[in-house]
C-alpha cells in the first residue's frame, strides 16, 4: 500500500469514528441515571451516598455532552479564521457591527489569551473600538462550554435565557464604549502597528480537515476543563451532600437586594472558568441561592475575568478599563435582578 493510499484510508476511518461512536454515545448518556441508581443500590441514604450519588453521574454526564457539543463546534469553527472573521467585521456600522461580532463571539476559539492579538488585529482591519469591545465580551461569556453545563442541569430554557442576555450585555455594552468614544484611551503604539493580512486558505479546507478541527477541538478544550469539570462538581457534590437546605437563602436568595452587585463585585477577581464555576452554582441554587445571584456571579467570573484584565491592561488605559468593567458590570447586576424577578 502506498503512502497516499494510507494516508486516504486514515482519514477515512477519521470520517466513519464519529458515526460509529455517535449510538454509542446515545446508549451510554440516555442510560446513566438507571446505572448509577443501580450501583448504589443498596447503599444507606446518607449525605455522603447522595454525594458520591451526584458525582458519578454528573461527571460522565457533563463530559458525554460536552464532548459531542465541542466537536460540533469544532466543525463549525472551519469556517472562522481569525482574518475572515475581521473582515466579515471590517467598516460595519456601530450597532450592526455589535450584533455581527457578539454573534461571532460565540462560535469562534478565542479566548483571554488571544486578547492582544485580536485587539490589534481588528483595529488595524478598521473595526470599530465598541464592535472590537462586543466582541471581547460575547466571546468568553458565552461559549460551548457554559451553553453545555447550563443545559446540563438548569434545562434548555435557562441555557437559552443565558446566550439571549449573554448577547445582550455584549451588544449594549459595546455600544456604549462606541459611542463614548474612548479611542484616545487605546495605547498609541496599537494603532502604529501594521499586521499583513492574508487570506490564503480560507477557502481550501476539505471535509476531511473539518472533521480533523472537531477532532482537535475535542483533545484541546475537553483536555483543558475536564479537571475544572471534575473539581467543580466535586465541590458541588459536597454542597448537595452536606450544606443543609436554604442554608444560601439568606446569602444569595432573592429576599437579599445586595446580593447581586455583591456576587458581582466578588467575581471580578476571581479566576475561573465555566467548567469550574457552573456545577458549583448548580449545587449553591438546590440550598437555596437565587438563579440571578449565583448567575451574576458566574457571568462576573468568566466574562471580567481578572486574567484577561491584566493583559488588556497592556493596550488599554486605565480609564477604557475601568470604563469596560463599569458598562459590562452593570449590564451582569441587571441581568441578575432580572432572572431574579423571572424566576
Amino acid at each position: 500500500m502506498t503512502t497516499t493510499s494510507l494516508r486516504r484510508s486514515l482519514f477515512d476511518k477519521q470520517i466513519l469514528i464519529p458515526f460509529v461512536l455517535l449510538p454509542v454515545w446515545i446508549v451510554i448518556y440516555f442510560n446513566l441515571e438507571q446505572w448509577v441508581n443501580f450501583l448504589v443500590m443498596g447503599y444507606p441514604q446518607t449525605q455522603l451516598t447522595e454525594a458520591v450519588k451526584f458525582f458519578i453521574y454528573e461527571v460522565p454526564k457533563v463530559l458525554l455532552l460536552l464532548t459531542l457539543i465541542v466537536f460540533g463546534v469544532g466543525i463549525i469553527r472551519t469556517y472562522f479564521s481569525p482574518e475572515r472573521t475581521r473582515r466579515l467585521l471590517e467598516k460595519r456600522s456601530l450597532l450592526t457591527g455589535n450584533i455581527m461580532a457578539s454573534s461571532l463571539g460565540i462560535v469562534t476559539p478565542f479566548c483571554s489569551c488571544s486578547a492582544v492579538p485580536l485587539f490589534i488585529g481588528f483595529v488595524e482591519a478598521g473595526v470599530p473600538l465598541g464592535v472590537t469591545f462586543s466582541f471581547l465580551i460575547a466571546t468568553p461569556m458565552i461559549n460551548e462550554v457554559a451553553v453545555v453545563l447550563l443545559f446540563t442541569f438548569f434545562g434548555w430554557q435557562t441555557a437559552i435565557l443565558y446566550v439571549a442576555t449573554g448577547l445582550t450585555i455584549s451588544i449594549v455594552s459595546g455600544y456604549i464604549i462606541g459611542k463614548l468614544k474612548l479611542e484616545r484611551f487605546v495605547e498609541k503604539w496599537v494603532y502604529d502597528i501594521k499586521t499583513v493580512k492574508s487570506s490564503a486558505g480560507d477557502d481550501k479546507v476539505t471535509f476531511t480537515d473539518r472533521i480533523e478541527s472537531g477532532y482537535t477541538a475535542v483533545k484541546e478544550i475537553v483536555y483543558k476543563v475536564w479537571i475544572y469539570i471534575v473539581v467543580g462538581i466535586g465541590v458541588g457534590a459536597w454542597i448537595h451532600g452536606y450544606v443543609p437546605e436554604n442554608f444560601m437563602a439568606g446569602i444569595m436568595g432573592r429576599s437579599a437586594w445586595w446580593s447581586v452587585p455583591l456576587s458581582v463585585l466578588i467575581g471580578i477577581p476571581m479566576y475561573s472558568n465555566a467548567a469550574g464555576i457552573i456545577p458549583v452554582m448548580q449545587a449553591l441554587l438546590e440550598k437555596g441561592a437565587s438563579l440571578g445571584t449565583a448567575l451574576s456571579f458566574m457571568m462576573a467570573v468568566i466574562g471580567l475575568s481578572l486574567p484577561e484584565i491584566i493583559i488588556l491592561k497592556k493596550i488599554l488605559k486605565m480609564p477604557l478599563i475601568l470604563t469596560f468593567i463599569g458598562v459590562v458590570g452593570c449590564g451582569i447586576i441587571i441581568v441578575g435582578y432580572l432572572f431574579n424577578i423571572i424566576f
